[in-house]
């Protein structure tokens, strides 16, 4: 069986900018990822994002735009992450049990990657991160701030360095 760090996007990989990331030029890695990314890797870390990307189904940007950016994200961290799952729903347009708290992204990879849950990590910015991996018996590290009380994290950290740091640790 595998180890795994799931890795929430926006806000953990790259800079979150209160509103949808889908064009190139806006598309910024947040300091520190590469040499987190890196950090994991040689720790024997399998790396998979997993992102809701609801903007598709909002007709506010496309899969090819997202792709791009994606691209970007594997070049600028030297195609360390393994897998990039997205889930392109929104709950007012179209119910999907991908889209985060929802595990079907999570489900998918520990299958495809024979993935250990118990000595996995999900990284993310929001409680429906944390609440996704909770679900599936993931250690959990929130990167930012509380924004509200209904999820309780198993770490808080400033930023994906410092969250390696507690991965490589523990």
């Amino acid at each position: 069986m595998n180890k795994c760090v799931f890795l929430d996007r926006d806000g953990v990989l790259n800079v979150e900018r209160g509103d949808y990331t889908f064009l190139p030029e806006h598309f910024h890695i947040i300091d520190g990822v590469p040499e987190a990314l890196l950090a994991l890797k040689n720790a024997g870390f399998m790396l998979v994002v997993v992102t809701n990307q609801a903007g598709i189904s909002k007709g506010v940007y496309t899969r090819a735009q997202m792709h791009a950016c994606h691209a970007i994200l594997m070049e600028k961290t030297a195609h360390l992450i393994d897998k990039i799952y997205y889930s392109s729903y929104h709950p007012v347009f179209s119910e999907s049990l991908g889209r985060k708290p929802g595990t079907l992204m999570i489900e998918k990879a520990i299958a495809r990657f024979h993935i250990d849950p118990a000595a996995s990590w999900l990284v993310g910015d929001r409680c429906r991160d944390i609440e996704c991996g909770q679900k599936m018996h993931l250690t959990s590290i929130l990167i930012g701030e509380m924004e509200s009380e209904k999820c309780v994290p198993d770490y808080m950290a400033k930023s994906l360095l410092e969250a390696t740091r507690r991965v490589i640790l523990k």
